[in-house]
């Protein structure tokens, strides 16, 4: 493990070579430019749009990129649908510039290819939580304003109901035989693809809006973040600068190995970030396989890094705990792996010192911190530097963006004082779609208030260590506490209700509940998850649930003491 002297030389030595790498005239070199009214240190040379990412992959168009069960398709093949879906939207539907269209549907090949058509021509893509109920997606589709849908079975039948209404227009993925919806590849078939000049002649910029994300807040509903072409070639970009300045300081990290070729396992939902920018949008940067799963299942993915010689392993740190206590873990090949990453959420330091023990020595641990609306970026740690800090997640993420600790008057606090992380970059969310207010309470001169408290170590390491938004965070999923509480005080019988997070050995922690009942009516646990059933996705609905007939905890303002209901469920937990 590093000493704290060497790690203070590391970080000189990184300092040198990230200067140097991002120097005039390099691939990776910086310049300020204004932004939206802010001086940002941007990248000079990349890609200006997600079309000339995609592009990229022309380097190697024979190589395999997605794979999904049986099916199988080249990077070439996989750009040629994405322009014939492209003109499909542009001629069928007549879907324009900056034009809303929604992504509803579980990890596909077909997610994948609409994500590029959509983007390609300028029109804006809505990732959609494929885990939401029919009230969810209706207002997803209603607050977004899109004007067509992708969506497989499952999703149609939840949004049938709003559809008409709504006047949203649907491209079927993998439909049933009576299906009434146009099928994806036919409708691909049905005209030639775009030719390069015409998505040229697009002119997408890179201040045109890409995406809709919608993440859960301290709200009652969940808030479109918007980012542009910007945002999201610049979180790309940093994340291939880290990996190549980490492989100039440590050059015994970069194995060239045939045998293993590049390839990472698409474990989480496409619509989250991790799984749309991390591992599917920079597979264009490296050429890399992107194998898909239908589901998490440890056992599968085991069998997939096996057989598809997969080298990044990365999701979330509950899926890294259930593979190395999958049975089938001892028996699998895993010598292809050469990092096992999480994001989402924080991983428990017990986790690492067994993934240090059980996964190959080449498998390089690591752990990024991030947020939708700054496109995952925030910070990064791997390697030793992780084993160093185990509690850490990193330093900011170089070379274009900062991070700085801040007190409730939005002054900057001094290396290990406590406050609210705040990160400034190119990668920040333009804003929350349609709600300048929001907006502007999590933006101010630049920076985006995290929610998150931490403070920064005497080296520059980011430490997470509380958060000031009312948000749970269940095995990387956010979930906003005032849309559950919301949800269950709708219930007849429910007088008023606190939801908190507890803690749990697999997801991090879960969502639980204290209910005050109204005087004379009865309620139990299993009536009211039925209620919820239909009204909030499943991944929100409380793992517990208290009933009481006193009125909750108060603090001195009046609100509900939250802290002391958690405290006094995870005692009475511990005690059962």
């Amino acid at each position: 493990m590093l000493s704290d002297a060497q790690i203070r030389a590391d970080l000189a030595q990184l300092k040198e070579i990230a200067a140097a790498h991002k120097a005039p005239g390099t691939a990776f070199a910086t310049e300020p430019m204004d932004i939206a009214g802010q001086q940002l240190e941007v990248f000079s040379h990349i890609p200006r749009n997600l079309g000339e990412i995609y592009a990229l992959a022309m380097a190697t168009p024979s190589a395999t990129f997605l794979v999904y069960q049986e099916e199988r398709f080249s990077f070439a093949e996989t750009l040629t649908l994405a322009a014939s879906m492209a003109r499909v939207l542009q001629q069928t539907y007549a879907i324009q510039r900056g034009d809303r269209v929604a992504i509803c549907a579980r990890n596909s090949p077909e997610w994948c290819i609409a994500y590029m058509a959509i983007t390609l021509i300028g029109a804006v893509v809505v990732p959609m939580n494929s885990w939401w109920r029919s009230a969810e997606l209706e207002y997803g589709l209603r607050d977004s304003g899109a004007r067509l849908m992708f969506a497989d079975p499952a999703r149609i039948a939840l949004a049938t109901p709003c559809l008409k209404q709504l006047g949203v227009e649907v491209i079927a993925i993998k439909p049933e035989p009576a299906s009434p919806y146009p099928e994806f590849y036919a409708l691909a078939a049905s005209l030639p693809p775009l030719t390069p000049a015409e998505i040229t002649a697009c002119n997408v910029q890179p201040e045109d809006n890409v995406s809709i994300m919608y993440t859960s807040g301290s709200t009652g509903e969940p808030k479109g973040v918007l980012s542009t072409h910007r945002n999201i070639t610049h979180a790309l970009y940093t994340w291939k600068f880290i990996k190549e300045i980490n492989e100039i300081l440590r050059p015994e990290l970069v194995e060239e190995n045939p045998e293993f070729p590049v390839a990472i396992l698409a474990n989480v939902p496409l619509f989250h970030v991790t799984g749309s920018h991390a591992q599917f949008l920079a597979s264009f940067l490296y050429a890399r396989k992107f194998v898909m799963m239908y589901k998490w299942d440890a056992a599968v993915a085991l069998q997939l890094i096996e057989k598809e010689r997969i080298s990044v392993f990365h999701g979330v740190p509950t899926m890294t705990w259930e593979l190395m206590q999958a049975e089938q873990f001892a028996h699998t090949d895993l010598r292809s792996l050469r990092a096992v990453q999480s994001g989402g959420a924080p991983r428990p330091p017990e986790h690492l010192s067994l993934m240090l023990q059980r996964f190959p020595d080449r498998a390089l641990p690591g752990l990024g911190y991030g947020l939708t609306e700054t496109n995952a970026i925030g910070a990064i740690i791997t390697g030793d530097f992780y084993k160093a800090r185990p509690n850490s997640t990193g330093r900011p993420s170089p070379p274009v963006t900062t991070v700085k600790i801040s007190d409730e008057a939005c002054n900057s606090l001094p290396e290990g004082a406590i406050g609210e992380i705040c990160i400034k970059g190119p990668t920040v969310m333009k804003g929350y779609w349609n709600n300048p207010a929001d907006t502007a309470a999590v933006i101010r001169d630049g920076w985006f208030y995290s929610g998150d408290i931490g403070m920064l170590d005497e080296c520059g390491f980011l430490i997470i260590l509380d958060r000031a938004k009312d948000i749970v965070i269940r095995g990387g999923e956010n979930i906003g506490c005032a849309e559950v509480e919301y949800a269950i005080s709708e219930h007849p019988a429910v007088n008023e209700v606190s939801v908190y997070g507890i803690p749990d050995i697999r997801l991090g922690e879960v969502p639980c509940a204290t209910v005050m009942l109204k005087p004379g009516r009865q309620l139990d646990t299993a009536e009211l998850l039925g209620f919820l059933q239909t009204r909030i996705a499943s991944f929100k609905i409380p793992h517990k649930v208290f009933f009481q007939y006193e009125q909750l905890p108060r603090i001195a303002s009046g609100k509900i003491a939250k802290k002391e209901l958690r405290q006094l469920s995870i005692a009475a937990l511990t005690v059962s």
